[in-house]
C-alpha cells in the first residue's frame, strides 16, 4: 500500500492536474495468522483517528485479508466505524477497505468469474475465497503461495507473478486478480499479466486506487496499472457496499 497506492497516483499526476499527498498509520502484524488479523483490525479505529488529525480526504485500510478473516460482508461494517472515527474527530473523510475495493473493482468491470493468486497459507486464502463467492464473485481457480512472514510477502518478486497466473484454469474467467493482498506487490506486473493471459488483470491496490478516486470525485484513471485504470470506468458511479 505505501509503494504502490502513491506509485500509481504519481502515474496519474503525469496526465491529470491533480496532485496528492499521501499519509499513513500502521497497524502491527508481523506473521499472517488469524490471531494477529484480529489484533490488527481492533487497532484501525486509532489509526482513523490519527489520520484524522491531517483532515485528509479519503482514507484507505490496506489489509484485504484482515477484514475478510473476520467475517462475510465485514467490509461494509469495518467502513462505517471507520468513518464514525473521523467524523467524531471533527474530520469525516470516505474510507475505502481493500477488501471492499477488490469486490467493487470486479463488479465495476462486470466481473462474475475469476482466478486469483494470494500469499496466504491455504486456509486464509480459502477465507478470501468464501468472502468472494458470498458477496456473488465465483473463484473458478486460485493459487496460495503460502508465505507466513509479512516482510517476505512484501519481497516477493512481482516478475514471477504472470507464469503463476498463467498455471491457473483462467480461460472462463472474466478477469485475473494477480495479487489479492495489498502488501504483495505486483503493480509492474500487471499489464504484462494483461497480455500473456488476454484478461483484464487487478490487484488489491488497483481497485483500492480506482475506489479512492471515485470517492474523491475524480476520475478513476492512471497508466501502467491495467484495465480497470485504464480509463473504461473512470466516471463509474462510487459503490457504496
Amino acid at each position: 500500500m505505501e509503494t504502490e497506492v502513491p506509485g500509481i497516483l504519481r502515474a496519474r499526476e503525469t496526465i491529470a492536474p491533480e496532485r496528492f499527498t499521501f499519509h499513513s498509520s500502521r497497524m502491527r502484524m508481523t506473521h499472517v495468522t488469524a490471531e494477529q488479523l484480529k489484533a490488527m483490525d481492533a487497532d484501525s479505529d486509532r489509526c482513523a483517528v490519527e489520520l484524522s488529525d491531517a483532515a485528509v480526504d479519503v482514507l484507505g485500510y490496506a489489509c484485504l485479508v484482515a477484514i475478510m478473516s473476520m467475517g462475510l460482508g465485514y467490509h461494509r461494517v469495518s467502513q462505517d466505524r471507520l468513518h464514525t472515527r473521523t467524523a467524531e474527530n471533527g474530520a469525516p473523510a470516505p474510507v475505502v477497505t481493500s477488501a471492499g475495493a477488490l469486490v467493487n473493482g470486479l463488479r465495476t468491470m462486470g466481473a462474475k468469474k475469476i482466478a486469483l493468486v494470494a500469499p496466504y497459507m491455504r486456509p486464509l486464502t480459502r477465507t478470501v475465497v468464501d468472502y468472494l463467492t458470498h458477496e456473488g464473485i465465483e473463484v473458478l481457480d486460485h493459487a496460495a503461495l503460502e508465505i507466513p512472514g509479512n516482510l517476505d510477502v512484501a519481497a516477493h518478486d512481482p516478475a514471477k507473478l504472470p507464469a503463476i497466473a498463467k498455471n491457473l484454469a483462467y480461460a472462463d474467467a472474466d478477469a485475473v486478480v494477480l495479487s489479492a493482498c495489498v502488501q504483495m506487490p505486483s503493480l509492474s506486473a500487471i499489464e504484462e499479466a494483461e497480455q500473456l493471459l488476454g484478461k483484464p488483470v487487478v490487484s488489491a491496490s488497483v481497485c483500492t486506487v480506482h475506489q479512492m478516486l471515485r470517492a474523491l470525485g475524480l476520475p478513476a484513471v492512471a497508466p501502467g496499472a491495467g484495465h480497470l485504470l485504464s480509463g473504461a470506468y473512470a466516471e463509474t458511479p462510487l459503490a457504496t457496499g
